[in-house]
């Protein structure tokens, strides 16, 4: 009995998704389909759609899930502790530098290798 629940829960599902999606690709088709409209409303009925779709989307167990990932999301960027600007300076000077130390290095082995494979085939040296 209880698959039995879980398969039109399911389906369902399934079903609410699928309507949000042709809301939203249908609003989209209808923003270019409408181009001598006005912006203004063009873009006010592209908003309403996807609010629409959303919250028919949010009706489901996946958007559920979804909106439950992204307040956790939300709660654990609260608790990154962000550098101060001194060290984003530093940190960046540093990687700058390391960056161009690097280029160097490549291109002294380019210019080497370029050289001593100019003189193994007798093209000067």
């Amino acid at each position: 009995m209880n698959s039995n629940v879980e398969t039109t829960s399911g389906t369902l599902d399934t079903i609410k998704l699928g309507l949000a999606l042709l809301i939203a690709i249908a609003a989209l088709v209808g923003f270019y389909f409408f181009a001598d409209q006005s912006l203004l409303y063009r873009v006010l009925g592209l908003l309403a759609a996807a609010g629409v779709s959303v919250a028919i989307a949010l009706q489901t167990e996946k958007g559920r899930h979804t909106w439950g990932y992204f307040q956790d999301a939300q709660i654990e960027v609260r608790k990154v502790v962000w550098p101060t600007r001194q060290e984003t300076v530093q940190t960046t000077l540093i990687v700058i530098i390391m960056v161009i130390l690097v280029a160097i290095i490549l291109w002294l082995l380019d210019m080497f290798l370029g050289w001593s494979i100019g003189s193994l085939m007798g093209h000067g040296g």
